[in-house]
């Protein structure tokens, strides 16, 4: 039995890996035909529960790889430019009563002095996969981990909340292989030996199976032994920071290809980001004067700079300047403001969207004994692009995770990651815990949640008055969009009002005026039904934009508007 075209249609509206289409649609498949004719002796009841369970999987398990699905974001002034009477409320998540959800390990184990959310979460085949950093011990000498080396470890988990750590069976510890170590090989074997932020890609469209898994790191090489050599720009390091590339066909056995670190010849650079954006890979990270500085020549501090490459074999030698902290521009900078290792991003298909390290510098005066980055602290920001290289926050200063208060396990410096997630009606994001005071405490990985898609949300900004939004024209597309919504607050008495424009801004017939779209029920993805539009799609080949008109009271929140083409169907 063959999924129908419409089963095929839902698989990618709602972005499902193979192997999760495929058990739901066994699911579906068993139940019709036990429905059909009564086989095995099975009750109504049990191919209900079946039939249930393949909806489930439809419904619920709506995380993998962007799609052809436009994704505008109510905080999102590119997609959303146009505005009328309404207001952007961001939201801050909310930590999960269980965390830590990842915890260090015992004495002995790789990640028994931190484990460290410098990695990335990813839903592949059913199961979360996580990548972060382990440290073998609970002191730093030297200023560094022992060996310049932090394991990357792994982890698994069927609900993003309760982790195992598997015995991989591949690197040696402490005489044996009874760990969760990825195994990293190259040549010279300093390129191997991970020791600072780890972003991992997976991209199953590559076609080369040993590929499909994509990581870049931070190693310190000892100068010597970087072929290529590096500009005059900055000073001489004995350590080098170095842009390190791998691949792997499974994502636990890497092989660096390069006989040399990915930004040879250039300057140091400490990576932090990972993600395939139209045409390009980019890799993000962090420089500081005087290996960077502004437009204009004056010093900076730390601040996100990107780096592309059509293939993920060759890179280029120049970079963008991708976002600092408006407090860092100015002509008399704000004292102390920074941005931490650049990003942890979410690939949304035609946005990306993150968290940041707010960082804020400690007191001058430290008292005596204490490390350099005594008193520092780090709260985490949100960050957007729509271009995959230039970022910009939605409301500067915002924090969309806040460090604890004092005596909370998370209290002092916090850690983004590329670790998000869409999981039922909710938004997961992993971070964890830096004690940059230097005490090793609770340096371990938490989860806080989110409405779905519910970073922020539009509403009216004077009472009393109706408001409208417009977005940016969508390219057409051979069968148009089917629409959806993120939305809370409506009802019959106060709905959302859905039109659709053409592309010089006016109303469409058929899908505007007496028959737009009236959305009278709150939800997370509520479909957008015009009155008089038989297949529901907007109009066809030609370039459209979503007006949504906000009724004069009531308290209608929207939080996101979906646009989801067929797979493959854009002009």
């Amino acid at each position: 039995m063959p999924p129908s075209p419409l089963l095929l249609h839902y698989r990618a509206r709602r972005r499902l890996d193979a192997h999760t289409f495929s058990l739901a649609f066994a699911s579906l498949a068993l139940a019709v035909e036990r429905n059909l004719n009564g086989a095995f002796g099975m009750t109504r009841n049990r191919n209900r529960v079946a039939l249930a369970v393949g909806l489930w999987v439809l419904t619920v398990c709506q995380v993998g790889r962007a799609d052809d699905t436009q994704v505008l974001f109510a905080f999102d002034d590119h997609a959303i430019p146009w505005h009328h009477n309404t207001k952007v409320t961001l939201v801050q998540a909310e930590k999960h009563p269980e965390n830590p959800v990842v915890r260090t390990g015992p004495k002995g184990s790789p990640d028994f002095g931190h484990a460290i959310m410098y990695g990335s979460v990813l839903h592949i085949d059913g199961k979360f996969r996580m990548w972060y950093l382990g440290m073998t011990q609970r002191e730093i000498v030297a200023g560094q981990a022992p060996g310049y080396w932090r394991p990357m470890c792994y982890a698994e988990s069927k609900d993003g909340i309760h982790w195992t750590k598997p015995d991989l069976g591949l690197v040696e510890f402490n005489g044996n292989k009874k760990n969760n170590i990825c195994l990293v090989e190259s040549d010279p074997h300093s390129l191997s030996l991970v020791d600072d932020f780890l972003s991992i890609l997976h991209d199953p469209d590559d076609p080369d199976p040993a590929r499909r898994y994509k990581a870049a790191y931070i190693a310190h090489l000892p100068f010597e032994e970087v072929k290529g050599g590096r500009t005059k720009i900055g000073p001489h390091e004995r350590r080098w920071g170095s842009f390190v590339c791998a691949t792997s066909p499974d994502g636990l056995s890497w092989r660096v290809d390069q006989d040399r670190p990915t930004n040879a010849g250039g300057e140091r650079f400490e990576v932090s980001g990972l993600y395939r954006f139209g045409d390009f890979y980019y890799a993000t990270g962090q420089l500081v004067s005087p290996w960077i500085w502004q437009a204009d020549g004056r010093e900076v501090g730390r601040v996100m700079l990107t780096y592309r490459s059509p293939d993920f074999r060759e890179w280029s030698r120049a970079k963008a300047f991708a976002f600092a902290r408006p407090g860092q521009t100015l002509a008399e900078p704000v004292p102390g403001q920074q941005t931490h290792m650049g990003a942890g991003l979410w690939n949304r298909g035609n946005a990306l969207v993150g968290l940041y390290g707010m960082w804020q510098d400690g007191p001058k005066d430290r008292p005596k004994g204490k490390p350099h980055l005594f008193g520092m602290r780090i709260d985490l920001g949100l960050i957007l692009s729509n271009d995959g290289i230039h970022f910009r926050e939605p409301v500067p200063g915002f924090k969309v995770i806040e460090r604890g208060k004092e005596g909370e396990w998370d209290s002092i410096s916090l850690l983004q990651a590329h670790a998000f997630a869409n999981v039922g009606s909710k938004t997961y994001l992993w971070y964890s815990h830096w004690d940059n005071d230097g005490q090793f405490r609770n340096q371990e990985i938490g989860l806080a949640t989110l409405r779905r898609d519910g970073f922020g949300y539009l509403s009216r900004k004077v009472d009393d008055q109706d408001g409208h939004c417009i977005s940016t024209n969508l390219p057409g597309t051979k069968s148009g969009y089917r629409l959806r919504v993120n939305v809370d607050g409506v009802s019959d008495a106060h709905p959302l009002g859905i039109e659709v424009l053409d592309r010089l801004g006016r109303p469409i017939p058929g899908f505007s005026g007496k028959d737009r779209a009236l959305v009278v029920k709150s939800g997370v993805d509520q479909v957008v039904e015009f009155p008089r539009a038989e297949d529901q799609r907007t109009p066809r080949e030609q370039p459209i934009a979503i007006r949504a008109n906000f009724p004069a009271s009531g308290n209608v929140r929207l939080f996101a508007l979906y646009a989801d083409a067929a797979a493959g169907d854009k002009k």
